[in-house]
């Protein structure tokens, strides 16, 4: 086997593996979602065999038909298939912080691609689309900050934000809102506003190469 053909094999069986965890029925609570999201974000952690942070995201630019471009863009990141690959865009002007939550945020687009019909459907307060982006929120929050590690610092003493921040390299508004998700913090109010610090305009699109800086 080429090499080339052994990393096509490896991206097939990424996607597939990821893909394979979604239920072959509809979905239809966005709690059950967001749990396929988190399945999705371990499995990836554990098929490149990370267990200590922070969270390398090279492991998404180095899937093969991955394609990262730094972008000049008002928003902060987008995804499509080219034909030939899946290009991933980031906003050039974000921090590395930002770039590297964007990019695992749209990873998670790819991987819903032709299930997302199944996934999301819906509410009287959420769109499909809405609900989809909570996910891939969700998804990249739980690859950038895994439940375990988080817990395993916090409760070893490094308990500020910032410092915790600083340890996964997210930013500090990504951390607040990991800490409620994973119960290490009391969850917001229900006065608190439902969109996330992440909430944002993104594009999933169809349609090439450059790396994300750090990343």
């Amino acid at each position: 086997m080429t090499i080339q053909a052994a990393s096509n094999s490896t991206e097939r069986s990424v996607l597939a593996s990821l893909r394979a965890l979604i239920p072959h029925r509809t979905v239809t609570s966005q709690s059950e979602a967001l749990r396929v999201a988190e399945h999705q974000a371990t499995r990836l952690l554990e098929l490149h065999r990370i267990d200590d942070g922070p969270i390398p995201t090279e492991l998404i630019p180095g899937l093969p038909k991955i394609e990262i471009e730094l972008v000049d863009a008002p928003i902060s990141g987008a995804s499509f298939w080219n034909g030939n690959a899946w290009i991933i865009e980031l906003n050039k002007h974000e921090n590395y912080r930002r770039q590297r939550f964007t990019l695992a945020h749209e990873y998670k687009h790819i991987v819903d691609h032709n299930r997302a019909d199944t996934l999301y459907l819906g509410t009287r307060d959420a769109t499909p689309q809405q609900q989809a982006e909570q996910a891939a929120d969700y998804f990249a929050g739980c690859l950038l900050v895994p439940k375990k590690l988080l817990k395993r610092a916090y409760y070893s003493g490094i308990q500020r934000t910032r410092d915790l921040a600083d340890l996964f390299q997210v930013s500090e508004a990504a951390m607040a809102v990991r800490l409620r998700q994973t119960g290490i913090i009391e969850p917001a109010s229900r006065c608190t506003p439902a969109s996330t610090p992440f909430s944002r305009t993104w594009q999933y699109r169809f349609n090439r190469t450059a790396r994300p800086q750090g990343v």
